[in-house]
């Protein structure tokens, strides 16, 4: 047999053996995901409202809060939020302020918490986070995504302010809007004189790398 013939008949019976294994390789690098959970503790989810209660002849924030909160963020290969696997859920049945007419008002009248326990936030993405995450160090960027609340869904953005300690994350994430952004009608209750048409959100943080993902 001629000696190109054989060279021939040698490249094509190798060439596939190679090429199926540096597929592999390239695919398992481009799904390589990195998660991070929320931690035990360390975690609350809280609102302000501005209002004036009749007697009381100043506005103060009403605050209510909870630490019913779980989820994880899960960043790709190259740092970018992986939405379906982003969630963050509060259980807002459990939210407590200083005053009990002003709870029960909140979870009957305006989160109907009996037929709508829960909030839901999934993260879409970053921006400004920086491209690795520094063992140590503060560091501010935005946080956008999408936050249901009953059965409405809206985009909104948070502010966060981060600090990196041995690859865990904590820090604070605040965001605001109008009640009717997200289909609510603004509180009236006996006692209330003037409420703020502006719910303020605040989700102080504690993210742990999970070590566990993909065993």
């Amino acid at each position: 047999m001629p000696s190109k013939l054989v060279g021939l008949i040698c490249a094509m019976t190798f060439v596939p053996a190679i090429l199926p294994a540096q597929t592999g390789q390239k695919q398992a690098a481009a799904t390589t995901t990195t998660r991070y959970v929320l931690a035990a503790s360390g975690n609350e989810v809280q609102y302000a409202v501005r209002e004036e209660l009749a007697g009381i002849n100043f506005p103060y924030d009403a605050v209510g809060k909870t630490s019913a909160v779980v989820g994880a963020i899960v960043l790709d290969a190259k740092g970018a939020i992986v939405p379906a696997q982003s969630h963050i859920t509060i259980d807002v049945s459990t939210l407590k302020s200083d005053r009990a007419n002003r709870d029960r008002y909140l979870k009957t009248k305006a989160l109907e918490t009996d037929s709508y326990p829960k909030v839901e936030f999934v993260a879409t993405g970053f921006h400004g986070f920086p491209a690795t995450l520094p063992a140590t160090g503060d560091f501010t960027f935005e946080m956008v995504g999408n936050l249901t609340v009953r059965t409405v869904t809206k985009p909104v953005t948070w502010q966060v302010t981060a600090t990196a300690t041995n690859g865990e994350l904590s820090g604070s994430a605040k965001t605001a809007f109008k009640f009717g952004y997200v289909g609510m009608e603004v509180p009236s209750a006996f006692m209330v004189m003037q409420l703020e048409d502006n719910l303020k959100l605040q989700f102080n943080f504690h993210f742990v790398r999970d070590t566990t993902a993909g065993l």
